[in-house]
């Protein structure tokens, strides 16, 4: 990290070359003026896409776009690999490279939706007002599209040879696999090689931002035990309080040291509790038996934590930890917090990515781009590189609505002009980044 701390110094020197215009604005208007000749193709190649259901449970179906993509990439020069996920349950990972000089730039997509296989909502629609719907339209086969149709535009102006680039688009985004240790090496390894990561997300969908900032996410599980007996004898020095009143003042203590942490938030999400209690993970449903009149022996409860930064997430933590051993009488309590998404904590450097895409923004006559609020923004692979690069920016991808929903809609009018942004970025970078080659 040394090299990654002193090399941010000299980005001084980019940040002037870039404010003096130290680029070609010939060479700009070719960049448009390819994206714009490219465009039929590039909605062909998005319609094409969201028509192949890739609900991350469906391999097939999520394999199958990496291979559409992979044949997109491969006659632009890229080496393309697929990745088996069969290590950590999932389809897998696209992975390609190209070039071997200049600043080392990430872009990062994915494959996979929230659209089972039998889900009714699998097919690309033409709106009014140049909109569309369509499983993943937004979230995000709109940002790979992008991400390939930048390549080309890049590649057919005899660009892309002034960077090095790996694309990682991987197959389960949506429905991480596990442990996330072999699920999330492929994004990890690239960012360790990077000097800057691009995410192709859909930030909040709005063109006017993106993202520099990005709250992790972790999963937690309290499983409390009390003293069955008659209820009759609750409160007693012999049966104590029983499972429910130990959850709740563990839940409400939370509530009480932790709501106003910074950005951090959490939230119990399911609670069961009785005589006895089961939760299946995979169908994240479960089952309570209990009657009124018995103390109640277990519960068990599942929740999440979103936290801006490391500091955050470790004060909760360890708040968390702290509450949970302060036991009433003759209960007990466990508290197990999960692995998952690292947050993607603001910093000057982002700041400072963020500024220079907001400029050629501005330039194209598309308005000034601002820093989505992280409470906006939810978790997101970059997460995993942010920490590993120089710098990150996320949110370039095709703009919309309703993610997540049947309701998905992408404003079409952003497809061509975030290639337009994302491609003159890519180039200013080529022309002016300090890089240094290993």
């Amino acid at each position: 990290m040394l090299f990654r701390r002193s090399l941010f110094f000299s980005l001084t020197l980019f940040s002037v070359l870039v404010n003096a215009a130290q680029v070609s604005p010939r060479i700009e208007a070719k960049i448009v003026d390819t994206l714009n000749q490219q465009l039929p193709e590039a909605k062909a190649l998005l319609i094409e896409s969201v028509n192949i259901n890739s609900g991350t449970m469906n391999f097939t179906g999520v394999k199958q776009v990496g291979m559409l993509f992979k044949d997109e990439l491969e006659p632009l020069g890229f080496d393309v690999q697929w990745q088996d996920g069969a290590e950590f349950g999932r389809a897998g990972h696209l992975v390609a490279s190209y070039g071997s000089k200049g600043p080392k730039i990430l872009m990062i997509g994915h494959l996979d939706t929230v659209f089972a296989k039998t889900d009714s909502f699998q097919s690309y629609q033409s709106l009014a007002n140049n909109k569309a719907a369509g499983p993943g339209v937004t979230d995000m086969k709109g940002g790979d599209v992008i991400i390939i149709e930048v390549m080309r535009a890049l590649k057919t102006l005899g660009l892309l040879d002034e960077v090095s680039i790996q694309i990682v688009m991987t197959g389960d985004e949506e429905r991480s696999g596990k442990p996330l240790s072999a699920s999330k090496a492929a994004i990890i390894d690239a960012a360790k090689w990077a000097d800057i990561a691009l995410g192709f997300e859909d930030g909040d969908g709005s063109i006017k931002t993106a993202v520099v900032a990005r709250r992790g996410s972790v999963d937690w599980q309290l499983e409390v035990s009390g003293r069955p007996a008659h209820s009759s004898q609750i409160f007693s020095e012999k049966v104590g309080y029983g499972a429910v009143f130990e959850a709740a003042r563990i839940l409400d203590t939370f509530r009480q040291e932790l709501a106003n942490l910074g950005d951090l938030t959490f939230n119990p999400g399911v609670i069961l509790g009785g005589t006895e209690v089961t939760f299946d993970d995979e169908s994240a449903s479960g089952t309570a038996f209990g009657k009124n009149n018995v103390v109640a022996q277990k519960l068990l409860v599942k929740g999440g934590i979103r936290a801006l930064t490391q500091n955050e997430l470790t004060t909760a933590k360890t708040t968390m930890h702290n509450i949970v051993k302060q036991n009433l009488l003759h209960t007990s309590a466990t508290l197990t917090i999960g692995e998952g998404y690292p947050p993607m904590a603001p910093t000057e450097q982002n700041y400072q990515l963020l500024q220079w895409y907001s400029d050629i923004s501005d330039s194209l006559g598309y308005g000034k781009v601002e820093a989505v609020n992280p409470r906006n923004a939810g978790a997101a692979d970059i997460s995993f590189a942010a920490e590993h690069v120089d710098m990150a920016l996320d949110g370039l991808g095709l703009m919309g609505s309703g993610g997540h929903t049947k309701n998905e809609i992408a404003d079409m009018d952003s497809f061509a002009k975030n290639m337009h942004k994302a491609a003159l970025l890519i180039y200013r970078i080529s022309q002016n980044y300090p890089s240094q080659q290993p």
